[in-house]
């Protein structure tokens, strides 16, 4: 098969395997591990609607039959489905847990999301007898100190608003002629939220999947040194401001809280998206955190927002609505002291 004959996912955008030859062969199941770059040939497309994350960020519709090569990982998401390559058994089938290509077996799933792509592995990434895993595709970055200005963006869980929120942030720092440094330094692979993030104005991005991460789900000491990296390239820019996403919630297993933990001290704006108001005391409970403001769903109606600021005491707006963009300005200015 050519290199020409595969569909290369999200995943793969950190390598060279589109422009150089590799084999695929089979390798013993207790030699996988997170990361590894994988083809796997589809058996079920899922749902008509089901499509897949390219390179670029482009989707692309599937058939049955094609051969997909993304990376083997493990996903946990609180409102969709959970999997893990750890689950595949001899017969190699698996499932395909994000559009972004992160393989593994799908172990549970919502009853309102798609069925999602069913996946045979047909083996691993192979050159000159080695299996290609992602790590051999993060360039060296000299270690440097992260003191970039920062204005973070946590949710209560996925979905609940928070690359909305920090596109918005994003734009209003651009169009004051601001360098924006755009991150996500945890969650589930997949590239649209962090391009989001550049197509209104941010100057450079970077995320958990230029360091090697499929997703965020490893162990502690792993993403500790992944984080390093993480903030030594970031440092290396001349942005401004960064606008820094942690994906999902601080609270799942995608080692949010050692995301915070690293970043805390640049921390100069923190905005929370919320699925609702009772989860936001809940977080500040767990977390010792009180927020600068809240959005996101909770804030879609003033009802929401009258709760939040009588429960937690802190500033609730919607972001989607107009009329909130000069009082968020005024917290820009006063929190970072930028001009907008």
């Amino acid at each position: 098969m050519t290199r020409e004959g595969y569909i290369y996912t999200t995943l793969t955008r950190i390598s060279d395997l589109e422009k150089k030859p590799f084999e695929v062969k089979k390798v013993d199941r207790d030699q996988w591990n997170t990361g590894d770059y994988v083809v796997a040939r589809i058996t079920g497309i899922g749902s008509s609607s089901s499509m897949l994350e390219l390179p670029n960020g482009r989707m692309r519709g599937v058939m049955g039959g094609e051969l997909v090569v993304g990376a083997l990982g493990i996903r946990h998401a609180t409102l969709e489905a959970t999997g893990t390559w750890k689950e595949v058994e001899e017969d190699g089938n698996m499932h395909i847990l994000t559009g972004g290509g992160l393989m593994g077996k799908l172990t549970s799933k919502s009853l309102f999301i798609p069925e999602m792509i069913s996946i045979r592995y047909e083996g691993h990434v192979i050159r000159e007898g080695v299996k290609c895993i992602m790590d051999h595709f993060v360039p060296p970055c000299p270690n440097k100190a992260y003191t970039i200005p920062t204005i973070l963006f946590i949710g209560t869980s996925m979905s609940a608003g928070k690359t909305t929120s920090a596109r918005i942030v994003t734009s209003l720092l651009s169009r004051a002629g601001y360098k924006v440094l755009g991150a996500k330094i945890t969650g589930a692979g997949r590239y649209r939220d962090i391009l989001a993030v550049k197509d209104v104005g941010a100057v450079t991005i970077y995320d958990f999947v230029d360091a090697g991460l499929p997703s965020s789900i490893c162990e502690p000491e792993i993403y500790r040194e992944k984080l390093q990296h993480m903030l030594s390239c970031m440092a290396a820019s001349d942005a401004d401001f960064a606008v820094v996403e942690i994906g999902a919630s601080p609270l799942e297993p995608y080692n949010g809280d050692l995301a915070y933990k690293g970043i805390s001290d640049q921390v100069k704006c923190c905005i929370l998206s919320a699925s609702d108001p009772y989860a936001v005391y809940g977080l500040m409970q767990a977390f010792g955190l009180k927020p600068d403001l809240v959005t996101g769903i909770s804030t879609n109606t003033l009802g929401g927002q009258e709760m939040v600021e009588r429960l937690c005491g802190v500033p609730a707006m919607n972001l989607l609505d107009s009329d909130s963009i000069p009082r968020l300005k005024s917290l820009l200015r006063q929190r970072l002291g930028a001009k907008v």
